[in-house]
């Protein structure tokens, strides 16, 4: 798909971060913004900041684990702007680092419900809109976590591992329903972004975030490489989304984990016959 000046974007998780950093680059090549995040003081600076710049943004609070919140996001999205071109399912926290057996239910039901259903509820609030409309595309925001192992953090890493499978998927489907429609699954590695703080202001009673990177944390980095920032990741999603590749992975180290976990499922097929 090709992103041109006029087209519409919907970004969760908007106010911060990769979905900030997806804003920015969308909106300087004349996209125009719909941002929605659970947190309304991100949303309102954020909105200021690209407004300053010259974009046009309309901001909209949305809990993403929550469907009808996301239908509404859609709706409020067609009856301001008319269409919409392309949805980024961006939202996300992190937990904390501790055994799979240690992680709380309620961990697990945080991540999935923001993570995982996120994206469901995006995917079935908007792809029916791009297929009427015979255009668009949905990028799914995931990370170097969901190609490879990530030990201590399986909520997480379960996730991940789920949003990228469901996303090679549905391109398939969209692309069935209409030749223009396609997805992309985002996987970055270790990104300069404010995860650590949001995870831990948002978590549930019962849930624990400590999240990769966050201050005063022992996480062992050496795995994800170098730290990469919001805006090298958003020039590498867009890339990917136009020269439709289902796959956007960012940064060398990650492809590298990617090709390691690759070849250990491979080895491990029993020889033929």
């Amino acid at each position: 798909m090709k992103i041109e000046s006029g087209q519409v974007a919907v970004i969760t998780g908007g106010a911060s971060g990769i979905g900030y950093g997806l804003a920015q680059q969308l909106g300087a090549r004349g996209v125009r913004l719909v941002l929605a995040d659970v947190r309304e003081d991100g949303l309102a600076e954020a909105a200021q900041t690209l407004g300053s710049a010259g974009h046009e943004v309309l901001t909209v609070r949305t809990d993403v684990s929550d469907q009808v919140a996301v239908q509404g996001l859609a709706d409020r999205t067609m009856a301001h702007f008319g269409r919409v071109d392309l949805v980024c399912n961006n939202a996300g926290v992190a937990c904390e680092q501790a055994p799979m057996w240690e992680q709380e239910p309620a961990t697990w039901s945080w991540l999935v419900g923001i993570k995982y259903m996120g994206v469901v509820h995006g995917v079935r609030a908007f792809a029916p809109l791009l297929i009427a409309q015979g255009s668009g595309h949905i990028l799914n925001t995931a990370s170097a976590g969901g190609l490879m192992p990530l030990p201590m953090m399986t909520p997480y890493n379960g996730t991940m591992h789920a949003v990228v499978g469901m996303t090679e998927t549905l391109d398939l489907e969209l692309k069935q329903a209409a030749p223009a429609l396609g997805a992309t699954v985002l996987c970055p590695g270790l990104v300069a972004t404010p995860l650590a703080a949001n995870s831990a202001a948002l978590k549930p009673a019962g849930a624990a975030a400590t999240p990769i990177g966050e201050d005063g944390a022992e996480v062992d980095t050496t795995q994800y490489g170098s730290v990469l920032s919001p805006t090298e990741v958003a020039e590498s999603a867009i890339a990917a989304i136009e020269e439709g590749r289902v796959h956007a992975i960012v940064g060398g180290d990650t492809a590298a984990m990617a090709r390691a976990r690759a070849e250990s499922v491979l080895a491990d097929i029993p020889p033929a016959g």
